[in-house]
């Protein structure tokens, strides 16, 4: 249903009040990080292809920070000085959302906006219960179970502050949706680990300790996260219809406020 209007409103949005066809829309560029993990291109250009097919009409592009084909700033050079919506294939603030991506994009011939990060946000909970659930975690928990169960919330980590906050957010809305304690670690860069994390869980008597991988494609931190996992580790989100709807929600939110400053 979600996609259904997601279409309706793009065809809608194409026409003017006179009924005349309005001029196309501003591109969405999906920034990635990169990866050497080729798990990771692939799965970004899948995740690319369900855009696509919710937004028909909508063009929609691929640029990367670092280590993979096409970069950022070729993309937008490639864009000449068209419009374009800048959305990053990540999951909270830090420097690349703060720093690399503006500074590209203002380096750039391309007029463009850029989005919000893809977390926190609902939609990010609910792919990540779906794939704990595709895991093996139990929807029908007796109490007694959810005594002894909690979940890590497996992330990259960054020295940004404000990327903790992000990350702890997304643990309170899925801990709320699961009905048990759900603790943040990350891979790098922050505290605790993933090892951590699950000593703290089972020294408070939660010894069925489920890693939720909070990371948007396969590769080498949530390979190593998963590893750790002591019950059940879950896959990235991935290619999950919400990643999708979450990429063209961030896209919308950046066109209303571009609508609104214009007028």
């Amino acid at each position: 249903m979600n996609r259904i209007s997601s279409q309706l409103s793009t065809q809608l949005s194409l026409v003017s009040l006179d009924g005349t066809r309005r001029a196309d829309r501003p591109a969405l560029v999906v920034v990635a990080h990169g990866s050497r993990d080729p798990r990771t291109l692939s799965t970004v250009h899948r995740l690319l292809d369900r855009v696509r097919e919710q937004r028909p009409g909508l063009s929609v592009h691929l640029g990367h920070i670092e280590l993979n084909a096409p970069l950022l700033p070729d993309t937008l050079a490639s864009l000449g000085d068209a419009e374009a919506v800048l959305v990053p294939l990540l999951l909270s603030r830090g420097y690349h959302v703060k720093r690399d991506i503006p500074e590209m994009a203002a380096a750039s011939p391309a007029r463009t906006r850029v989005a919000a990060p893809l977390g926190p946000h609902p939609l990010l909970v609910e792919t990540l219960y779906a794939r704990l659930v595709e895991a093996g975690w139990r929807t029908g928990m007796d109490e007694e179970t959810r005594r002894t169960s909690a979940v890590v919330l497996a992330a990259a980590g960054s020295r940004d502050p404000e990327a903790a906050v992000d990350t702890r957010r997304t643990a309170q809305l899925l801990s709320a949706r699961l009905g048990v304690p759900v603790v943040p670690a990350y891979a790098s860069a922050a505290t605790p680990t993933v090892d951590t994390a699950v000593r703290a869980l089972a020294a408070r008597g939660r010894h069925r300790v489920a890693v939720a991988s909070y990371f948007t494609a396969p590769g080498l931190f949530a390979t190593q996260c998963a590893e750790k996992a002591p019950w059940i580790a879950s896959a990235p989100l991935g290619t999950h219809p919400a990643m999708a709807d979450l990429l063209l929600h961030r896209y919308d939110q950046a066109m209303a406020v571009r609508v609104t400053t214009a007028a």
